[in-house]
């Protein structure tokens, strides 16, 4: 028998993939299939493959996913065509988005600048098409959730997650759940401090000076009039960039005191932003906080565990809470 998993909506993704059981074997039932989706801005993909435990998935399929009609209603075509017996369904989403299944919006995408989406009840749509439980929340905290169980956090009942790419996003696990409070957290649009000659830069179009604004890859882009893969060899980029992502990291462990926080998204293919971000994290802390965890900043402040499938996992794993 084997364990499929359909994983995570949320800015870049979309991925159908088998997976071994996570090294306990409790993680998902041998019997029991799982789906979950996701789904980012610009791009989707459909991977499929057999149950490896080194994670080979040899076919995918990609196509544009920005509006709609291509990722739902195709999606849900997707499946009636590919029939499998399903348990459940978990789905990370962009947001903003409603996380809170006593509010009657549970699983819309709520006041996003993607106009195609806003209002849609998405949760909805595949709960009838599925009927099985599904489960809903942020596209990062699904990230967060499967860097806890299957990645570089497992173990740890306190992590953030945060992407940099297209835009700014961060999933927080607290005391072993996932952050929620009145709608989710938006810590990619903490308002951030810019140096002199940087005011006025920000393009984020509610915030004059957040961090997504100013450190997202369309603001690096807009900033330096070259996409961030163009300017690998420009340490003024990095530089600004490891500033703006250090003081976003110390306000992460002012505000959530996390044991780990991890940098992922399509910024942080430029590897030598880490060492700057993790100095800059520590200038702008201070020396007030000191912990263990500080003393090891490489552990600390780390890239993905799991591959860039973070989200996918995480998606089905809210599928098997689902049912839990």
């Amino acid at each position: 028998m084997r364990t499929r998993l359909f994983g995570n909506v949320a800015d870049q993704a979309f991925i159908d993939r088998d997976i071994a059981p996570a090294e306990d074997g409790q993680a998902f039932g041998a019997d029991d299939v799982f789906k979950g989706f996701h789904l980012f801005m610009t791009e989707c993909f459909i991977t499929m493959g057999k149950n490896h435990a080194d994670a080979v998935f040899p076919f995918r399929r990609q196509g544009k996913a920005q509006d709609v009609t291509f990722t739902a209603e195709k999606l849900m075509r997707y499946l009636y065509e590919n029939p499998c017996a399903v348990a459940a369904l978990g789905i990370g989403a962009f947001g903003p988005t409603c996380v809170d299944p006593a509010d009657e919006r549970y699983g819309s995408i709520l006041q996003t600048p993607k106009l195609a989406w806003r209002g849609y009840s998405l949760r909805a749509a595949f709960a009838g098409t599925l009927g099985v439980p599904v489960a809903y929340d942020t596209d990062v905290n699904v990230a967060c959730l499967g860097e806890a169980v299957f990645g570089c956090c497992k173990g740890l009942e306190d992590a953030v997650y945060v992407t940099i790419g297209t835009g700014v996003g961060a999933g927080v696990m607290c005391a072993g759940r996932l952050l929620h409070g009145m709608l989710h957290p938006e810590a990619g649009h903490m308002l951030v401090r810019t140096r002199p000659a940087e005011e006025g830069r920000c393009v984020c179009p509610s915030h004059a000076s957040c961090l997504e604004g100013l450190a997202s890859g369309p603001a690096i882009a807009a900033r330096w009039g070259k996409p961030a893969v163009e300017l690998a060899d420009n340490d003024e980029v990095w530089e600004l960039e490891g500033d703006y992502l250090g003081q976003m990291c110390a306000n992460l462990v002012l505000m959530y005191s996390p044991r780990r926080i991890v940098l992922g998204g399509g910024v942080m293919h430029q590897e030598q932003l880490y060492g700057i971000v993790r100095k800059k994290t520590l200038e702008y802390l201070g020396s007030y906080i000191q912990t263990s965890e500080l003393e090891d900043m490489e552990s600390y402040i780390c890239a993905p565990g799991c591959g860039g499938d973070q989200g996918i996992l995480g998606a089905a794993e809210l599928a098997r809470r689902a049912l839990a």
